[in-house]
């Protein structure tokens, strides 16, 4: 019986474990969704966006040498000034870690 027990609980324990993998947040899909049209495909913005916000953020090498992951979090959160808006009102909060990381990885493959 206590096998029995013993067996159940760690299946349950590795069901909840693969069910929070399976659910964690597509970072690349919430991006596209919600910052590429600004902030361009590759984290370099399209020209039209540069001319309208001139202080738009690019995701190159010198942006990632300033920045954590933490602090683009922070920004996407809180926003920043009337041109970069908060979305913790459009994403959740592993949501918006999310796309912090996918914002990090972008500048960490952007070529110089």
């Amino acid at each position: 019986m206590k096998r029995l027990l013993l067996a159940g609980l760690v299946l349950a324990a590795s069901g909840a474990t693969t069910r929070a993998f399976a659910q964690a947040p597509d970072g690349k899909a919430l991006y596209d969704e919600n910052c590429k049209k600004c902030h361009g495909a590759i984290g370099s913005p399209p020209k039209t966006m540069v001319t309208k916000f001139p202080k738009i953020a690019k995701f190159d090498a010198e942006f990632i040498a300033k920045r954590s992951v933490d602090s683009i979090n922070k920004v996407i959160t809180k926003g920043k000034n009337e041109d970069m808006k908060s979305f913790k009102d459009k994403m959740n909060a592993d949501e918006l870690a999310a796309v912090a990381k996918y914002v990090h990885e972008l500048a960490a493959k952007a070529k110089p």
